[in-house]
C-alpha cells in the first residue's frame, strides 16, 4: 500500500511560550485546505512534545468553523485548567463529518483517519489511552462516529446537544444533510448508518465511557435518549448529563467543563461510581 504524506502547509503561532498554535493541512481527502486551532497548557508550551500530554479533539456544530469554540469559550483557560492540549479542526458548514457521496466531495471520515488523526500524533506526541473525542450537535454525532469508527484510537468519547438521529432533524436533512448524504427518503439508509444512536454497539467489549449531555428542551434531546437507551441495551458503559438548557452556546461552554472533568478522572483512573 502506497504510504499517505500528510502535508502540512503553514504553522502559524499566536500568544506567548507558543500556547496557541493554527495548523493547515492540505488534504488530498477533503480536496481542500483544513484549518486546526490547537491550544497548548501555558505550562507546557514549551515542552508538549515530549510531555505526551492527554489530548482532546473538539468539534464544532453545523454552520461552524475550526474557530468557532476559541469565539465563543475561553479554550486557553480550558487547556490551562485541564492539562489538556485541545484540537479545533475545521469541519466545514456542512461536512456532518462523514465522506460525501459524491467521491469528488469531502471525504471527512477519510481526512480524520488518515490525515488529521496522524498530524496531530505526529506533531503532539498523542498516544490513544491519554485521547479524547467530543463535540457539539453536528459534531456531536461526528465525534461519536469518529470513535465507533476506531475505539482504539480513544480513551472515551463525548457529545454535547448531539445530532444523534439524524432522521429527527428533518429540516436540516432536508435543505442541509442531503448534499452530502444524498435525498432524504426512507429508501436512503444512509441517515441511519450515519446517526450515532444505531452505531452503538460498536463500542461493546471496549469498556471506554460514552459521555452524553443534552438540556432538556433542546429539539435534539430526543436522539440523546435513544443513544443513551441503545448503551443500555448493548452494555455499553455511559453516563449521561440531562440537565435544563436549551441549544446554545450557554449550554456548550458549560458542558465543556463537564466532560473536561470526567475525562480527566478517566485520564486518572478515579472513581467514577462503578468498577
Amino acid at each position: 500500500m502506497k504510504k499517505l504524506l500528510v502535508t502540512v502547509i503553514a504553522v502559524l503561532v499566536a500568544l506567548s511560550a507558543n500556547a496557541r498554535k493554527l495548523i493547515v493541512i492540505d488534504s488530498q481527502h477533503l480536496h481542500c485546505h483544513d484549518s486546526v486551532l490547537v491550544f497548548i497548557p501555558q505550562q507546557n508550551a514549551e515542552n508538549y512534545a515530549e510531555a505526551s500530554l492527554p489530548a482532546l479533539f473538539l468539534l464544532h456544530g453545523w454552520s461552524g468553523c475550526y474557530s468557532n469554540w476559541a469565539d465563543k469559550s475561553d479554550l486557553q483557560k480550558a487547556a490551562d485548567e485541564s492539562g489538556f492540549i485541545i484540537i479545533c479542526p475545521d469541519g466545514f458548514y456542512n461536512s456532518w463529518y462523514v465522506n460525501d457521496s459524491n467521491p469528488q466531495g469531502m471525504q471527512y471520515r477519510e481526512f480524520f483517519h488518515r490525515e488529521l488523526y496522524p498530524a496531530m500524533v505526529s506533531d503532539f506526541n498523542l498516544v490513544p489511552e491519554r485521547t479524547f473525542i467530543t463535540g457539539l450537535s453536528m459534531g456531536g454525532n461526528g465525534a461519536m462516529n469518529l470513535f465507533f469508527d476506531d475505539p482504539s484510537k480513544f480513551a472515551a468519547a463525548g457529545s454535547m446537544s448531539g445530532s444523534l438521529m439524524l432522521r429527527n432533524s428533518k429540516s436540516l436533512a432536508e435543505n442541509w444533510m442531503s448534499k452530502v448524504m444524498g435525498p432524504f427518503t426512507p429508501e436512503n439508509t444512509r441517515y441511519d448508518e450515519e446517526s450515532a444512536a444505531n452505531r452503538v454497539a460498536l463500542a461493546k467489549g471496549t469498556g471506554k465511557l460514552l459521555l452524553v449531555s443534552c438540556g432538556y428542551d433542546d429539539s435534539l434531546f430526543p436522539g440523546s435518549v435513544t443513544f443513551v437507551e441503545n448503551c443500555k441495551k448493548e452494555g455499553v458503559p455511559y453516563v449521561a448529563l440531562f440537565s435544563p438548557g436549551v441549544h446554545s452556546w450557554y449550554f456548550w461552554d458549560y458542558s465543556l467543563q463537564l466532560h473536561l472533568w470526567y475525562f480527566k478522572k478517566i485520564l486518572n483512573k478515579e472513581n467514577l461510581g462503578y468498577r
